[in-house]
């Protein structure tokens, strides 16, 4: 299963998300984050995603480790399987800025348009914003646009 990260940046009751411009959710909004590139270890692939993505400059020791969320595309597109390691940043350096991939824009909390992200983030990303530590599964159909079945467990 390919070993993803994902980061979104959080100020006071706001929270960062990125329009995905290209590429695997085209469309939706998210956090900023990627593949995970032999030999990085996660933290390293989530600073590297977002000063590339977005422009931002984070220290590992700045990062909070909220979830892994595994998700299972059962009716085709098994390379799509992936194990997402979340991770949430009260503290960084730079603006963020819009690059070829992503187009950032602050939220409030209450106002998280999950209509336009992924099914399965309604379901998980207010558990995290909420201070919680979660593990769950999300098994897609579709092309990502049916949530056959789920599970989440908080730690």
């Amino acid at each position: 299963m390919t070993q993803t990260t994902l980061c979104f940046l959080i100020d006071d009751q706001k929270i960062l998300l990125a329009m995905k411009k290209r590429g695997f959710g085209t469309g939706k909004w998210n956090g900023v984050g990627g593949k995970v590139i032999a030999p990085e270890t996660l933290e390293e692939a989530i600073i590297r995603e977002t000063e590339e993505e977005i422009g931002v400059s984070i220290d590992s020791s700045d990062l909070q480790k909220v979830a892994v969320l595994s998700f299972h595309f059962i009716d085709e597109h098994a390379d799509w399987n992936q194990q997402c390691h979340v991770y949430l940043s009260k503290v960084w350096k730079n603006e963020p800025q819009e690059s070829e991939e992503m187009k950032p824009e602050w939220y409030a909390f209450a106002d998280v348009p999950y209509d336009d992200m992924w099914i399965d983030d309604k379901l998980w990303l207010p558990l995290v914003i909420a201070g919680k530590k979660i593990e769950a599964d999300f098994y897609f159909k579709e092309e990502g646009k049916v949530l056959d079945r789920y599970g989440i467990k908080e730690l």
